[in-house]
This record gives structure tokens, C-alpha cells and sequence, in this order.
């Protein structure tokens, strides 16, 4: 066959519909399924119809013809071809660049010194001057870290055009790899490293008589492998423009050094005298401004470093006040949330918290609202997700080592709906915390067509949130979450209406004085603070007082206690990082306080009712407030007339059932909800029996199973069950005793 020499015509050939936009060609993605849910014609993968050099903006795929011809196998047949002569491959040479720098126009280098570049730096650098493609170029010799020249990158003759490109379009490997400018610059620093977004700003600052380095692919491009090249000992600068592909490049440039340990990090924010997408040059050469604000005036720590000489010890109470503003009532549970999260920021001791509650009630308003505190670059925020969109979305890929690397460390994770139950159990060993670092495989769609399988390498631990409506949950699930549900009483929908009502009336004003509230600066800068202390762990030296209050001698334990009970000392943990300048520090761990095991204590009292069966709160409280209730009234059955009278009852129907939850909630639940997930889950936990009714086989009725529960007076753990297990009754509140759902437990 004749070998294939346009895009366009190859594509044609194997029958890959595309659009042709703005001189690209575009096609839903074909090296992975990221475009299955993509609609009509829309695609995410870009060819240059001119180059043939291709990106997907999902997956990241790129390449050339070359690459997508090995890609469908037919790479071979093309260059077996013995009509036509083989062509050989592109390379740059040492004598490439000094011919193309030979060639370098007077005007060119007038051009350049306009934006700000002397001749030395032209001269040391190789600027050089090519014909490609029709038109003019400058071109600049970019080297690998062997100090090897591998391409040039083009930057369009002004006089020509405002293109840029990187030739040849195919290297030694067959693709072009992003590489930073100049290595020799950042492997020979011995001070201060400012890194620029591109090649000309490097220059630019060059010669200024600064050390500079770029990337070579833009803000979005930032490899993990050139970390090992950056000496933590020394200062990085980070200058990227002003545009939010900029600002967005610059925090992650900045968190990967940090990550690498570089501790002297700071992050330079343009003036905005230069524009929403000014850059160096624009600052340098159009504005004239001096280049040491650079580095004084204009530049922050990254971290930003946080004053905490203005600390003082506050208790949770006033961290429940600033949460007011957005959540109304709720108090356990926001407070156990905001607590949760804080935990995020240790090593191992973060927390996994599952909303389960009907629609409507504030699930993930909750933990959105909270979370609204924390840094931006700790939250992954997520909806419906499956396994494989969930590890290509937050994963990188290891080349070298053919495996996607998620890494979760210290992250705070939400999902707003109830993901996929495959990557739920997928997820399990990292909710467990049974190992640092998981391995696991997924079938992905191979290029080829079939499936292949995937290596994925899960670190560390996150704070993990989940938020549904649906009340079968998995037991394996159950033990590896604290259970909440919001309330639903009727002074909070009424609070959350006028809130509600205020925010849509005028959410710029009500969003204004959120954010302009002291107290909660002042809140997010000291989350800030702890972030930064870098506590690996809290440790409780006081483990009887902490026995004493969880396990009584002689009663029998169940096996769900033995992560419940991490789950209370996560809590206190929590207590202890809201307060770390104020604990007792040994390295990098702090010592929880005895005020902090009774805070921890408290909390957990509050929202330790159904913990036991595994149970969210809505569904312990239809057993205890509905079923049970029923259950204590006389009997009007005709096996109760037969005993003599009005006696104690014998079944309870599911129409009494919804009649009593619409009595006490003011709200209907529906008879097919109450069937088909309500009772099978109480039943499964051993709570109810539902049995055919004597009077009626077609009906079946609910049997609470009486095990000794004190629910009368809403004391929900059983006898040796934690929170209700203390023999000194003054030091701890009960359940019993506690205030109702959605006031202060402190």
C-alpha cells in the first residue's frame, strides 16, 4: 500500500470519524474509554491537521502518525513498503544548531533584545533562525539532562506570525518529552533558582544576571522525575503569568518541591499592573519594574507561613459558632466532621465518615460546608465515579514502570454521591488502613480493542467522606465508617429555609460577609497553622484513664469494637491538633490531654447510638423512636383481646409504621423504601424479625428481637458496649442524660 503522509488521510483510512476545527482534527479518544461518556460528537483528542501530532485532553495520550500507526499495527506494513525509500529519522546535531544559529537574522536579534535578551545570552544559548513548514522560525536548541540537544522549540518570526512548536516532531523514542530549560542551570546552582513559565522568560532573566530555569511544554506540564534534580538546600522562586493556567501551574510546581523536601519555596505573584495574563517580560521590558521586588515585594513563602504567636487555646464551641454561618444545628455532626478533617493531617490517624440519611436532609451540605475551611489543594471533590475514571483521573502514570500512581496522602476525600460499590471495595485496604502503600489491578479498554489490565499503586491515607440516600450498606463499608445523619427536626429545615432564603436573595453579599468574617479567617489561617506544624501523630499517654472509659471489666466485647474504638481516638487526636501549640511536643508528635480523651468522649457519646449495629442514626431511630414506641403500646391485636383486654402487643404492621414516622418527622417514607431497605437492614442486624401476620398471611409484620437494649430513655449502647460501659458515672455523659439531637454536647 502507499505509505499514509497526512493525518487526515489516515484517519479516513481506518474509518475514524472526526471534526475538523481551526486547522485540528478532532476525535473522541481511542487509546482509553475517557470518552465513553462523551456526547455526539464530541471528543477530547486534538490532532494538528498540518503535523499530525496528536493530544488528548482527558488521558494525556500524545504522539505523532508515527505513534498512532504502531498504535493500530500497521506501522510495519507502511515501511515494508519497497517502492518508496524509508525515511530517516529527524535528529538534532551539534552542527544543526550552530548552522541554525549562523543564520540568525540581524532583525531577529534586534527583536530579542527589545524583549529584553542580551546578546551574550543569545550568543551562550545558540538562538538560532529555521525554515520549516512554509514559514520562518526562531529557534531555541533544547538539551536533555545529558546535556544532549533533542529538539528545538519554534517560536513563529514575529513578522510571520504568533505560533510556537517544538521540531522534530519525533525524537530517538518516537515522542517528544517535556524537559527542563536549561538543565545545566538547575543541576550547577549553588543560590537561588528562579523557575519561569517559558523559554523566553528564562532567557529574559538570564540576562538579568539570574539563575532561571523553565519548563519546556508550559505551566500545565511538571514531571515527577525531575524532582530528584532539585536540591532541597536551596531557594525556588516560582514566576509563572498571571493567567489561571499560570496560577494554577505555579501551586503545582510548588507542592511537588515541597513534597520533594525543598523547604525554602515562594511563589511570585505578578502586580496586576501587567494584566489578567501579563508575564516576566511584561514586567521586566514594558513596565520597567525593579527585578528585586521579584523576590521581596512580590514573592510568599509556599506554604504560606502562618503567624501563630496570635493562637490562643479555643475550644470546640467556637469553632461550632463560625460553622453557624452555613450549617444550622447539626452540631454533632459538624463538629465530628470538622474534627475528622483535621486528622487528614497526620500520618495515619485520618477518619472515614459515611452520611447516611433520606434526600434532602443536608448529607453533603455538611461536609461541603466544612471543608470550605481547608486548603484547596487537600480536596478532591467527587460524584458518581468508577474505578477506572477514579484512578486515570487522580492517578499518574509510571512509564518506567508501566503503573498509575494515586496518591491520596493527606487529602481530604468527598464523594457527593454514592460511588461506584467496585471502587468501594477497590478502596477498602486504603479505609482500613491496613497498608501505606496497596496495589491493585483494573481492566481498562485496551487500544487495540479487548481489555487489558492496569497496575495501580494507592498511597497513603486520606480523610474519606461519603454521602447517600440509600440505606443498604455493605457491612464491610459499615465498619470502616463513623455513621452520621443529619437531623431532621424541625427547627433546622425551618433554619435552613431562612437561610437558605437569604443566600439566593442576594449570594454575593451573603458570600461577602462569610468570607470577610474575622473569626473565620482567623479559623482557616489556624488550620493553615496546624498543616504546617507537620504532626505525624498525636499520642494519648494516659491508656487506663482511656480503658477505663471504653471497656468494662468482665462484659462481653463485639468485633466491629475493635475499629470503633480507633474511631474515638482519632476524635481525640482531633481535639489535641486543634490546640498543638498548646500541647506538649516531643519531635514531631504532640500529648493529648485528659481534657482532650473527655472532649473526645463526649463527642463520641453524642453520636455512638447505632455505631454498635453499624447503624446510620436515622435508622436506629426508626427502631428506637418508631418500632419500639409502638411496641411499648397496649395491644388492640386479637391476640391481646384472647389474654384478656388491652395487653402488650405481639407484631407491629409496616402501615403503622409509616403512620408513626409521619407523626413524629412531619415527612411521608414511602412503603417500597420502608420494604425493601429500611426493615432488611434492621432485621440483617438482628434488631427486628419480620413474620407473616396471624391475622392476614399476606402481611407481614416486624418483631423487635428484645435483647436487653434500654431504648426507653434513648440509652442506645448495649451492656459492655463502649460509651455505656464507665463505672465512674460523674466522669462521662451519657446517652440517656444528653441533650437532643442537634444542641451542644459540650
Amino acid at each position: 500500500m502507499t505509505k499514509i503522509k497526512k493525518i487526515k488521510e489516515y484517519l479516513e483510512y481506518k474509518n475514524i470519524p472526526f471534526r475538523e476545527s481551526n486547522g485540528e482534527l478532532v476525535v473522541k479518544c481511542i487509546f482509553s474509554n475517557c470518552d465513553i461518556d462523551s456526547v455526539g460528537n464530541t471528543g477530547h483528542l486534538y490532532f494538528d491537521a498540518e503535523t499530525g501530532m496528536y493530544q488528548c485532553k482527558k488521558c494525556d495520550a500524545k504522539g505523532n502518525l508515527i505513534t498512532l500507526q504502531k498504535h493500530f499495527g500497521d506501522l510495519a506494513a507502511t515501511v515494508e513498503n519497497k517502492e518508496e525509500p524509508k525515511r530517516n529519522v529527524r535528529t538534532v546535531t551539534p552542527a544543526m544548531v550552530d548552522k541554525c544559529h549562523e543564520m540568525l537574522p540581524d532583525e531577529i536579534i534586534k527583536y530579542l533584545n527589545l524583549r529584553g535578551i542580551s546578546n551574550e545570552i543569545i550568543e551562550s544559548h545558540k538562538i538560532g533562525y529555521m525554515l520549516q513548514y512554509g514559514t520562518c522560525w526562531i529557534a531555541i536548541p533544547i538539551k536533555d539532562i545529558n546535556g544532549n540537544y533533542i529538539f528545538f522549540k519554534l517560536r513563529q518570526d514575529p513578522n510571520c506570525g504568533d505560533k510556537k512548536m517544538t521540531w522534530p516532531s519525533n525524537s530517538s523514542d518516537n515522542e517528544v518529552a517535556a524537559q527542563i530549560y536549561d538543565w545545566e542551570s538547575l543541576i550547577m546552582a549553588t543560590d537561588k533558582v528562579l523557575i519561569a513559565e517559558g523559554e523566553m522568560d528564562a532567557l529574559l532573566m538570564k540576562s538579568n544576571g539570574i539563575q532561571c530555569i523553565s519548563g519546556t511544554h508550559g505551566a500545565g506540564t511538571t514531571k515527577d522525575n525531575w524532582m530528584e534534580h532539585f536540591n532541597p538546600g536551596l531557594e525556588y522562586y516560582i514566576c509563572y503569568d498571571n493567567d489561571n493556567a499560570g496560577k494554577t501551574g505555579a501551586l503545582n510546581m510548588a507542592g511537588k518541591l515541597l513534597k520533594n523536601g525543598c523547604k525554602n519555596i515562594s511563589i511570585i505573584t505578578l502586580p496586576e499592573e501587567v494584566g489578567e495574563k501579563g508575564d516576566l517580560g511584561d514586567y521586566v521590558v514594558k513596565l520597567g519594574l525593579p527585578i528585586d521586588d521579584l523576590f521581596t515585594k512580590y514573592a510568599k513563602s509556599y506554604p504560606e507561613k502562618i503567624d501563630t504567636s496570635d493562637f490562643e487555646e479555643i475550644d470546640i464551641q467556637d469553632v461550632c459558632k463560625v460553622l453557624d454561618a452555613t450549617i444550622k444545628k447539626d452540631d454533632e455532626n459538624k463538629i465530628v466532621t470538622f474534627i475528622s478533617m483535621l486528622t487528614t493531617y497526620t500520618d495515619d490517624s485520618q477518619m472515614n465518615i459515611f452520611f447516611n440519611a433520606p434526600s434532602s436532609t443536608g448529607k453533603s451540605h455538611i461536609p461541603l460546608s466544612v471543608v470550605d475551611l481547608f486548603p484547596k489543594e487537600d480536596i478532591i471533590t467527587l460524584a458518581y465515579c468508577s474505578p477506572t475514571a477514579f484512578f486515570h483521573e487522580q492517578g499518574l502514570y509510571n512509564k518506567e514502570k508501566n503503573e498509575i500512581v494515586v496518591d491520596l496522602s493527606k487529602k481530604i476525600l468527598i464523594f457527593t454521591d454514592m460511588p461506584d460499590q467496585a471502587l468501594i471495595s477497590r478502596l477498602r485496604p486504603l479505609l482500613s488502613h491496613d497498608e501505606k502503600e496497596s496495589r491493585l489491578k483494573i481492566t481498562d479498554k485496551a487500544q487495540k480493542g479487548g481489555n487489558k489490565t492496569k497496575n495501580i499503586v494507592l498511597l497513603g491515607f486520606p480523610s474519606v467522606y461519603f454521602c447517600s440516600a440509600e440505606m443498604r450498606i455493605d457491612e464491610q463499608e459499615s465498619t470502616r465508617f463513623l455513621m452520621l445523619s443529619p437531623s431532621i427536626e424541625h427547627e433546622k429545615i425551618y433554619q435552613g429555609i431562612k437561610q437558605s432564603i437569604i443566600k439566593a436573595s442576594d449570594s454575593k453579599k451573603f458570600n461577602d460577609d462569610l468570607n470577610s468574617d474575622p473569626n473565620r479567617i482567623l479559623l482557616k489561617s489556624r488550620i493553615i497553622g496546624i498543616k504546617q506544624e507537620n504532626i505525624s501523630d498525636v499520642r494519648i499517654p494516659d491508656t487506663d484513664y482511656l480503658e477505663k472509659l471504653y471497656l468494662k471489666e468482665g462484659a462481653s466485647v463485639r468485633p466491629r469494637q475493635q475499629r470503633d474504638i480507633k474511631k474515638v481516638i482519632s476524635i481525640i487526636k482531633g481535639f489535641a491538633l486543634l490546640n498543638v501549640w498548646f500541647r506538649e511536643r516531643s519531635g514531631d508528635y504532640i500529648l493529648a490531654t485528659k481534657k482532650d480523651i473527655d472532649d473526645g468522649f463526649n463527642l463520641w457519646n453524642k453520636i455512638s447510638y447505632g455505631q454498635d449495629f453499624g447503624l446510620a442514626p436515622y435508622l436506629f431511630e426508626i427502631y428506637s423512636k418508631i418500632i419500639m414506641v409502638l411496641w411499648n403500646e397496649p395491644g388492640d391485636d386479637n391476640l391481646s383481646r384472647l389474654l384478656g383486654g388491652e395487653g402488650k402487643r405481639h407484631s407491629i404492621t409496616r402501615v403503622e409504621i409509616l403512620k408513626k414516622h409521619f407523626e413524629i418527622y412531619k415527612t411521608p417514607l414511602g412503603m417500597q423504601k420502608l420494604r425493601q431497605q429500611i426493615l432488611p437492614q434492621l432485621e440483617q442486624v438482628g434488631l427486628i424479625v419480620q413474620e407473616k401476620s396471624t391475622e392476614d398471611n399476606r402481611e407481614m409484620v416486624v418483631i423487635p428481637q428484645e435483647n436487653g437494649m434500654e431504648v426507653e430513655g434513648t440509652s442506645y449502647s448495649v451492656e459492655g458496649c463502649g460509651v455505656n460501659s464507665v463505672e465512674d458515672e460523674d466522669e462521662i455523659i451519657h446517652p440517656k442524660d444528653s441533650p437532643a439531637q442537634g444542641e451542644m454536647p459540650f
